[in-house]
């Protein structure tokens, strides 16, 4: 991206290292990071929308395997983020798919994903981003985010290839622009998925599925949030 937009976060120094086993002060200062640099890159006149992601493991195309983020800060709200606002996303009570509840924090697998193997992260109140939260809100999130990247480890026995990003309310020059729907009720939450639907075995998407824009992936929610609760 242009204008110096695009951004790159390295968690740490240890190559061998990862989200779930930063020590815990560590991953606390991370969270507090990646609200500075959101809070910092939406302050600027072209910047509409700031997206922290993580690409993790060589089968989503990560290209060097050293501990690290990304954060792209775009001069407009990109469809899918636009979409969820518009749809007034909340998240989703369903105690059948809760994994796990802490903290003012609860993870929850989604009734319908692409994926097999998707959670997404959110607090118990709204609060529209990182910038706005607590202290104690953030060591919250900071724990029950490592505690999901540790089950996601557990349930193959390795860490699996995953993808991140965190859904967050677009910036001030975005709601002056008065064009954003939903944007005074945005919630945040963070989406982690992962492309194995078997240890070291890909899910890859089939023609028919293109085709329709309709997904067939044979996981059952309410057992994968199961199987996410005993994955410690």
């Amino acid at each position: 991206m242009p204008d110096e937009r695009c951004e790159v976060v390295l968690y740490t120094s240890d190559h061998t290292s990862r989200l779930s086993t930063l020590p815990t002060d560590h991953m606390i200062a991370l969270v507090d990071t990646w609200a500075e640099r959101t809070e910092r890159l939406g302050a600027r006149d072209d910047v509409e929308y700031v997206l922290v992601f993580e690409n993790s493991g060589r089968d989503v195309g990560a290209t060097i395997d050293h501990p690290h983020g990304q954060i792209y800060a775009f001069d407009h709200v990109p469809d899918r983020p636009r979409r969820r606002l518009a749809a007034r996303w909340k998240p989703d009570r369903t105690r059948d798919r809760l994994v796990v509840e802490r903290d003012g924090w609860a993870a929850t697998v989604p009734a319908a994903s692409v994926y097999p193997l998707a959670v997404e992260i959110h607090p118990v109140e709204r609060h529209p981003d990182l910038p706005s939260m607590t202290a104690d809100l953030r060591r919250g999130f900071a724990s029950i985010l490592q505690d999901m990247a540790r089950r996601i480890d557990h349930l193959h026995g390795e860490p699996a290839p995953t993808m991140m990003w965190f859904n967050q309310r677009p910036t001030v020059s975005a709601a002056r622009s008065g064009e954003i729907d939903g944007i005074d009720d945005a919630w945040f939450s963070v989406e982690i998925v992962s492309p194995w639907r078997a240890p070291r075995v890909m899910r890859y998407i089939a023609a028919a599925e293109v085709a329709t824009n309709e997904y067939f992936v044979p996981v059952v929610p309410e057992d994968l949030a199961a199987r996410l609760r005993n994955a410690t």
